[in-house]
């Protein structure tokens, strides 16, 4: 896959991961739609980019704004090549996470790649080509203690993903799942656990950056679009969740143990 003259839309582009994936794929030679719930931030963004960019506001777990987006970057600069579903939330802490909470998690992690891809992948098919990138966390290949929905909704987002690259995998679309641990974002620093449970927001928050290093968002960027042109599935921005991962995978039992005996030492 390559970026250089692709038309891409990236949502969640106001800031973090999102920001630091519009500025390199538009030094890379693509024309980016960038998408934010915060208009003036994907406003403010897309200015320095010049010409090859475009900041739009909407919430993109509503169907009619992704299709606004997709006719946007149409009209402006062609039929969309790659889009990076990136938009995401914190949510709840435990089992006193609320319907609502629950429900604003799956829709922005999850039903919001659902609903995008639904409205790309036919016309994909038709031109034999499109990418589809989700940015999920490793929290989808392992889990996020402190907060049940973001782990949850973090698993449904990499099933989605494996389930689309299994489906259309074999017509010309692309699909690359990321799944970085500590990145240095807002979502990080406050996001992970609403106001209201200092315990679990310190809990999802050390979790993370006591388990390997916190990377800067254009570290993050520069490795996605590595491995989108090398068109990797699963993109690992931290190399040891893949040992974790297998970890997991090989004795169940023993890694459930194990993440207890973390979360009680990070409680203590």
């Amino acid at each position: 896959m390559e970026i250089s003259g692709k038309v891409a839309i990236v949502t969640g582009a106001g800031g973090g991961i999102g920001a630091a994936l519009a500025r390199r794929l538009v030094d890379g030679g693509a024309r980016v739609v960038l998408a934010d719930l915060d208009a003036a931030g994907a406003v403010d963004v897309a200015g320095p980019l010049g010409p090859r960019a475009i900041g739009v506001g909407g919430d993109v777990t509503d169907e009619q704004v992704i299709r606004s987006l997709i006719n946007r970057a149409e009209s402006e600069f062609g039929p969309v090549d790659l889009y990076f579903a990136n938009a995401g939330i914190g949510g709840g802490a435990g089992l006193d996470s609320t319907d609502a909470q629950w429900a604003a998690a799956l829709e922005v992690n999850t039903l919001a790649h659902v609903r995008a891809a639904r409205l790309l992948v036919p016309a994909w098919q038709k031109r034999g080509t499109g990418y589809f990138v989700t940015i999920a966390s490793a929290a989808g290949l392992l889990t996020q203690l402190g907060s049940a929905p973001y782990a949850v909704s973090k698993h449904a987002a990499v099933g989605f993903a494996e389930w689309l690259s299994i489906t259309h995998g074999d017509k010309g679309i692309g699909v690359s799942c990321v799944c970085p641990m500590g990145v240095d974002t807002p979502l990080l620093r406050g996001g992970l656990v609403p106001e209201g449970n200092a315990a679990a927001a310190e809990l999802a928050v050390k979790s993370v950056t006591t388990a390997g290093a916190v990377l800067s968002t254009d570290d993050v960027a520069e490795i996605v679009l590595a491995g989108v042109a090398a068109e990797e599935f699963l993109i690992l921005p931290h190399p040891e969740v893949l040992k974790m991962f297998r970890n997991k995978a090989s004795d169940y039992a023993r890694w459930l143990d194990g993440m207890r005996r973390f979360q009680a030492t990070l409680s203590s």
